[in-house]
């Protein structure tokens, strides 16, 4: 049953001037920001294109988003198999009335990860019963088979924050077991079905040089398609603290999932090379520590009581973790953008950052560059930010000016509406 929570009370149909408040309708599989990076950018272009005076709704399926005041919520609820006891019995009889439910759990209990498309078919179905509503929807990676269908309904644009191809490659470049290797395809199964809908599309935002380029060899869209505008900070969270202390010995990172492209495994062999000759030192990670290739790491390099994980923070708690850190390292093997790596600047701390993907795009001169996957190469890295304070502080003050200049949810949000009015221009 599709629930509507709904801010917009435009009469439907009515004719938009060019340069009227748009009726905005951003589409997100899941946007909880504990879920990751996708959540945070749902929160803060909703609450940005508000601001600028236009009526927002975010249609998600759960875990639903964290949403400023007066932006509406379009519950698309899925059967969110993840949080299932038992996700094989979950099927009920009135789910075989609908395919979006019955290929969602067909897909989940065969090893596929089917909630793009799934949520694609609730989202067709709540634009069809509410023709008129909206003025423009604007998709945040679903890249489900049905938003080819909408795009005659109501003008279309998406999100691509990387290609998830690259997430598919790297998980099988890090597995050698046979089996592991096809639970690992089949997992990824959607990605084809993305990659044609980006192809077939239109207008694309993306976030960075390197996610653009990605997309035009991985997924064969025309790079004329793509809008390349950097992601935003909040400012008003992330930025330097008098009341926090900054600390010596305390490397911060941020890992929302374990798998291999975000580079974890790296950063704890570069700790446990250095861990001797700094006593201290301990390592912070904003995330939750799950049994996996992270946790038998950690016990191998016998570091269980130097690296702690820290879960469910809220973007304040994100923040303080972040002034009180002596670095932050970013060393995921790729990243269409990187947004801690952009908070941490914010906040004044020192970066080091690997050359995946976007991250020396966000880093630029106001960070320390290391070669991906490169422990030894890290290791150094932090050794030189440690012994040296002034440089330390140099490098926070430049990340910050370089923050606040190029990352504003406000510029993220007015690209966006230009591109929106040009979708809509088109579709008439």
């Amino acid at each position: 049953m599709l629930k509507h929570l709904s801010s917009l009370d435009a009469p439907f149909d009515e004719p938009r001037a060019d340069d009227a408040p748009l009726r905005i309708l951003l589409a997100s599989y899941r946007s909880h920001p504990h879920v990751g990076g996708q959540g945070v950018y749902i929160r803060h272009l909703s609450a940005a294109l508000s601001a600028l005076g236009h009526k927002v709704d975010v249609a998600s399926g759960p875990p639903y988003p964290d949403l400023a005041p007066g932006i509406g919520l379009v519950k698309l609820p899925s059967l969110d198999l993840f949080e299932s006891g038992n996700a094989l019995h979950a099927l009920r009889s009135k789910h075989f009335a609908s395919w979006s439910d019955l290929s969602e759990w067909l897909s989940h209990n065969s090893g596929a990860f089917g909630e793009p498309y799934a949520f694609g078919r609730r989202l067709l179905r709540f634009v069809r019963n509410n023709p008129g509503r909206y003025d423009v929807l604007h998709d945040n990676q679903t890249l489900a088979r049905a938003l080819l269908k909408l795009r005659h309904t109501l003008p279309v644009i998406a999100t691509l924050h990387h290609p998830i191809s690259i997430d598919l490659r790297l998980a099988l470049q890090s597995e050698r077991r046979w089996w592991m290797r096809a639970l690992i395809k089949r997992w990824h199964h959607f990605v084809p079905m993305q990659a044609k809908v980006a192809r077939n599309l239109g207008t694309i935002l993306t976030v960075s040089e390197a996610s653009k380029n990605a997309a035009v060899r991985d997924f064969g869209v025309r790079p004329q398609n793509f809008h390349v505008v950097p992601n935003g900070v909040d400012h008003t969270i992330f930025h330097p603290r008098t009341t926090v202390k900054r600390q010596d010995n305390l490397i911060v990172t941020t890992a929302s999932a374990d798998t291999p492209l975000k580079g974890l495994s790296t950063l704890i062999d570069a700790f446990a090379l250095i861990a001797d000759d700094y006593p201290e030192l301990k390592l912070q990670v904003i995330g939750r520590l799950r049994p996996g290739p992270t946790s038998k790491a950690i016990a191998r390099a016998g570091l269980d009581g130097r690296i702690y994980f820290k879960g469910g923070l809220s973007q304040d708690e994100i923040a303080q973790s972040f002034c009180a850190a002596t670095i932050a390292v970013s060393p995921s093997l790729y990243e269409g953008f990187g947004m801690p790596a952009s908070e941490a600047m914010a906040c004044a701390t020192p970066v080091i950052v690997s050359d995946g993907g976007a991250l020396p795009e966000v880093a630029g001169d106001a960070g320390l560059i290391v070669p991906r996957g490169n422990a030894r190469a890290l290791a150094d890295a932090m050794i030189w930010l440690l012994d040296n304070p002034a440089e330390r502080t140099k490098l926070g003050l430049a990340g910050h000016s370089r923050a606040v200049e190029l990352f504003s949810w406000e510029r993220h949000a007015r690209e966006a509406v230009a591109l929106y009015r040009q979708a809509i221009h088109a579709h008439h």
